[in-house]
């Protein structure tokens, strides 16, 4: 019974953010449009859909790991459904709210919510407490349940088990499986993020609510902001190829990938590393420590290094010159890492300070990130979200019927960040509903950008329906 209960908290988790990424995937086609000058919507209304479409992304994006790894722990631990549908329904709540934050309210500070532009205010009043308001019941669901599934393991692995120190040494007598391991490290990281978010809420109040009695310092502010947004998104990500180590080489016909002391080296690694790359957002804040800059510039480099270099290289081993049992599943794991990789490296570009200058104020922030999410995270939880509802279904994966919706991803996804790529190349800056007449190429770049989105959503579409089906007739048992 409890896990039936299991596997229909999970189906109305993926319903839910499958439904959500097709709405925020139609507003990121109608911005582009709008920059693109086919359609023409106001201001307001373009920086309302952007709030709504970044944050949403990144909280469906990352709840949706969180989702993936929670059913899969499963297998190892006990996990608590309450939990699970608790977070759910405060999840669902918080969109809600933000939604009327943006669309009824008009808020549009941006998904960064930059300090101070919540204060700033240009809509009506009560939208912006609606709107932080809709991070403090997301963000503590989030909290909460991160807190829980670190205690079940605690329950079953040492701490030192958990980090799979033991494997630095021969023949440990406890193998601690990848699975737990980078939950471990992603989940410790997300909740350091969150508790930073707590933080940043606290301070904004006190100020939205002291009537000018109390005003934060705005470099900090930046940098609890930066620390909380950039971590979440990286963190949310390596818990995709959480569900990656666990899945890939079961779905192939292969024997489960093992923690060995380079997995266990680059997993640590990424846990200190990811927690300082976000310094890499402020170094245009000249007052900023010298030191903290330099730190955002080696860890930027090495956050990519151990994770990225030990994932790429066990996915190769995997698949090289082995007969492998194709599915929809791995290849959406496979083109996940590939994704993940691009992106990774358009990241490390923007990160080093001397290109940084050039590029961080342009489409190339937009390009790596939508790379890495896109065809890297997203693809991941999708892997996840077929692979279970297949099995909540009994239903058998077969990759002949998939071969359309695979070349339709691969040219829209990768079309849709050539065009970010293209326009970060040529300078066109980012944030702007319409762009000035001096950027010659900037609209065509949106308009072949909303084209090649538009093949995306189509391929996710199909996609979508068939995992549906399957989690409503998962739902009626």
């Amino acid at each position: 019974m409890e896990n039936l209960s299991l596997k229909k908290v999970t189906s109305a988790w993926i319903i839910t953010i499958l439904t959500l990424f097709v709405l925020a995937i139609t507003f990121g086609i109608t911005m582009r449009l709008n920059q693109g000058n086919d359609i023409s919507i106001s201001p307001v209304n373009f920086y309302s859909l952007m709030t709504v479409h970044g944050l949403t992304m990144i909280g469906i994006w990352s709840v949706a790991g969180m989702v993936a790894v929670n059913y899969l722990l499963a297998r190892y631990v006990k996990v608590s459904v309450k939990l699970n549908t608790f977070s759910l329904i405060f999840t669902a709540i918080g969109i809600i709210m933000l939604w009327v934050a943006a669309f009824i309210g008009k808020f549009h500070a941006g998904w960064t919510f930059l300090y101070p532009l919540p204060f700033q205010i240009a809509w009506e009043k009560w939208a912006t407490p609606m709107f932080l308001f809709s991070l403090v019941v997301m963000g503590t669901s989030w909290l909460v349940w991160s807190i829980g599934m670190i205690l079940q393991i605690l329950k079953k692995y040492s701490l030192k088990q958990t980090f799979a120190w033991q494997h630095f040494s021969k023949n440990p007598s406890v193998e601690t499986p990848p699975l737990i391991l980078i939950t471990t490290v992603s989940l410790i990281g997300i909740i350091v993020c969150l508790l930073t978010a707590v933080l940043l809420l606290v301070l904004l109040f006190a100020e939205y609510y002291s009537s000018g009695s109390f005003v934060n310092d705005p470099l900090l502010m930046k940098n609890l902001t930066y620390f909380f947004g950039h971590t979440l998104a990286n963190e949310s990500l390596y818990l995709g190829l959480a569900a990656l180590y666990e899945l890939m080489p079961e779905v192939s016909g292969k024997p489960k990938l093992k923690t060995t002391w380079y997995v266990a080296l680059g997993w640590n690694s990424t846990l200190v590393f990811v927690l300082t790359a976000f310094f890499h957002h402020l170094y245009m804040d000249f007052v900023q420590p010298l030191g903290f800059q330099m730190i955002g510039q080696f860890a930027s480099y090495f956050a990519s290094i151990p994770a990225a270099t030990v994932t790429a290289f066990s996915v190769i081993m995997l698949v090289l010159r082995n007969r492998i049992e194709w599915s929809l599943t791995n290849i959406l794991f496979f083109i996940g890492v590939v994704g993940w990789v691009i992106g990774g490296v358009g990241a490390v570009i923007d990160a080093t300070v001397t290109n940084n200058v050039i590029l961080h104020n342009t489409l190339w922030v937009p390009a790596h990130f939508h790379t890495y999410n896109a065809m890297g995270n997203v693809l991941f939880c999708l892997a996840f979200f077929n692979w279970a509802a297949n099995e909540f279904t009994n239903n058998q994966d077969i990759f002949k019927n998939y071969k359309l919706t695979i070349k339709l991803l691969l040219i829209g996804g990768f079309g849709f960040v050539l065009m970010f790529y293209f326009g970060g190349a040529y300078s066109v800056p980012r944030r702007f509903a319409i762009y000035p007449s001096e950027f010659t190429y900037a609209s065509y770049f949106a308009k072949f950008g909303a084209l090649f989105a538009l093949i995306y959503l189509i391929a996710i579409l199909f996609i979508f329906y068939d995992i549906l089906k399957k989690c409503i007739k998962t739902l009626s048992y």
